[in-house]
């Protein structure tokens, strides 16, 4: 069955996800309009889908040409812009009320028949969706860092979210050449809630003196085939990230999801990861 991208897609927030989401729908041919705070941001925006979406032709990753950006990317700072939208992504940092305003911006701008999607790994759709008007036109589309290179997309369903707002969504997936998996939302959701445990373990391995942070992956990629093991995939992530995530399962899960507190040492450093140059690798910056 030939599956269709979305012919106007709104993407609330463009940074690096926000940014690889774009990518995603532009190589799939949609419209893509993608929303910052300022100009500023928006500039930086614009410009990190094009260096994106250059990276991915020059190193053949993909066999789409070169899109047409004037054509197929708009940016700006007016949620307005989503008014013609079949889709809207919301991609702001993983905190619940700066998401809920978020939607709600983006809610009251777009058709009233098309779908609302958070890009949320851990926090409640449910609970995202108590404040919205069309509850059943909303649902989670969890991509996964780094998008352009990911292969998933984690939908998930709200107690709400209408049948065919969801097959729509998977459609979609495919249509952008990634894999859905469709799950029920519960904290963490699949994803989110695996990966995080084997990072908080490796992490208080590392604190114990277990071993090093690199044979600590080596045992997961070496012995379980992972891409990445989990400590150098929780800096690809960011560590703030993850320790935002650990926290909000911790409140809903218990205590096997409490955050060491080398990972909450190492947040309240700055040693972010990869973005920041330092976590629990170095990383060049160039």
């Amino acid at each position: 069955m030939t599956t269709t991208a979305p012919a106007r897609v709104g993407v609330l927030g463009g940074g690096r996800m926000g940014a690889g989401i774009a990518h995603a729908f532009v190589l799939a041919g949609s419209r893509v309009t993608v929303i910052e705070r300022d100009d500023d941001a928006a500039d930086a925006a614009a410009g990190r889908i094009r260096e994106s979406l250059a990276r991915s032709v020059d190193s053949g990753a993909t066999a789409h040409a070169f899109p047409d950006l004037d054509s197929a990317l708009d940016t700006g700072v007016n949620a307005e812009l989503f008014g013609d939208c079949d889709l809207v992504v919301e991609a702001v940092p993983e905190d619940r009320r700066l998401k809920s305003e978020a939607l709600l911006r983006a809610e009251s701008a777009m058709p009233a028949a098309s779908v609302l999607a958070s890009n949320t790994s851990s926090i409640s759709i449910d609970d995202l969706a108590t404040s919205l008007a069309r509850p059943n036109l909303f649902l989670g589309l969890h991509f996964f860092n780094p998008v352009p290179a990911s292969t998933l997309v984690e939908v998930v369903v709200g107690s709400a979210t209408d049948a065919p707002c969801v097959a729509g969504a998977r459609d979609w997936v495919a249509a952008i050449g990634k894999t859905a998996v469709i799950v029920r939302d519960s904290p963490g959701f699949a994803s989110s809630r695996l990966g995080v445990l084997l990072g908080l373990e490796a992490i208080r391995m590392l604190e114990e003196g277990v071993a090093t942070a690199a044979d600590i992956d080596a045992a997961m990629e070496l012995g379980y085939r992972h891409p990445a093991g989990p400590l150098r995939t929780t800096d690809i992530v960011g560590l703030d990230v993850r320790l935002g995530i650990a926290q909000e399962l911790h409140e809903k899960l218990g205590d096997r999801f409490a955050p060491p507190e080398l990972l909450r040492s190492l947040v309240a450093k700055g040693h972010l990861g990869r973005k920041t140059g330092r976590g629990f690798y170095e990383w060049s910056q160039s």
